[in-house]
């Protein structure tokens, strides 16, 4: 089956927000006026049940994009027959606009981690990710975006700076890129890399979706949350990004103490203003 060169359906250049079960029914009953909404694919792989009953409604008001973070896409284990059928079923029923995951891994010998692992930057790992992400492909008959990750630690016989190791992934496989800005500046302060540097290296055409989150401090080492407003020195980087890029849909991601949701609305609200100031720009 041919794999499309860009995703068919693209979602809205505005600001999107991931959809959490705390939001479910306020969210149905208000109908808030944002672009699009995002839902981790293994929260829906049931075949019934409060999150499908509210994803339903609201599919037929948002457009969606579906985020998946257990394929393991970098692991040495076989991927998961079961885990794509499961997936390919969602795809058909829901439509979404994107599908993306994590170019990480998350599991060994068929145990599961509870977190998004970092690959080793090396030429034998790339090759390895990228006939990964073609089966996968192949397998659902649809483009994917693959997300970069937040880090904590380097390997030591890494060879590839990072921002290349995506941007080769993206152009040997085919994938888009989901460019989490987030994660760039909590690795660059990580890593002693200058965020920039990395923007420039990213290819804009394979960029077709932006996550942007909070993060926390432990001394010297930012760690990715995803339970806190947007750091100024990230939306000062989101607007270098959009500079770089142009405008992109941008996703306003918060997992952990999950706010009210005129929060989450305001951050939102933020990022739209920003993608308006660039698009009055460049008009």
């Amino acid at each position: 089956m041919a794999v499309p060169s860009r995703t068919e359906h693209l979602l809205p250049p505005r600001a999107g927000i991931g959809l959490r079960p705390r939001h479910y029914r306020e969210m149905l009953a208000t109908l808030p006026a944002v672009g699009w909404l995002e839902v981790h694919s293994e929260n829906y792989f049931g075949a019934g049940g409060q999150p499908i009953h509210f994803l339903e409604r609201l599919r037929a008001h948002y457009p969606l994009s579906l985020h998946g973070v257990g394929l393991s896409l970098g692991s040495s284990d076989p991927l998961s027959a079961a885990h794509l059928a499961k997936l390919r079923a969602l795809i058909a029923r829901f439509q979404p606009a994107v599908i993306s995951e994590h170019l990480c891994w998350c599991s060994v010998g068929g145990r599961y981690l509870n977190d998004l692992l970092p690959l080793p930057y090396t030429e034998e790992a790339l090759d390895h990710v990228v006939g990964r992400i073609q089966q996968v492909q192949e397998a659902l008959g649809r483009r994917i975006l693959v997300e970069n990750v937040s880090s904590y630690l380097e390997y030591a016989h890494a060879t590839i700076p990072e921002w290349e190791f995506l941007a080769e992934t993206a152009r040997r496989s085919g994938c888009g890129i989901l460019l989490d800005v987030n994660n760039i500046h909590v690795n660059a302060v990580n890593h002693g890399f200058d965020p920039l540097r990395y923007l420039a290296a990213v290819p804009s055409d394979a960029v077709e979706e932006i996550h942007l989150a909070g993060f926390d401090a432990d001394g010297p080492c930012l760690i990715d949350t995803h339970g806190k407003p947007v750091a100024d020195a990230v939306w000062d980087l989101y607007r270098a990004t959009l500079e770089r890029l142009g405008s992109r849909p941008t996703l306003i991601e918060w997992d952990t103490d999950i706010p009210e949701m005129p929060v989450l609305l305001g951050e939102a609200e933020k990022a739209d203003a920003i993608l308006e100031e660039r698009r009055a720009l460049v008009a």
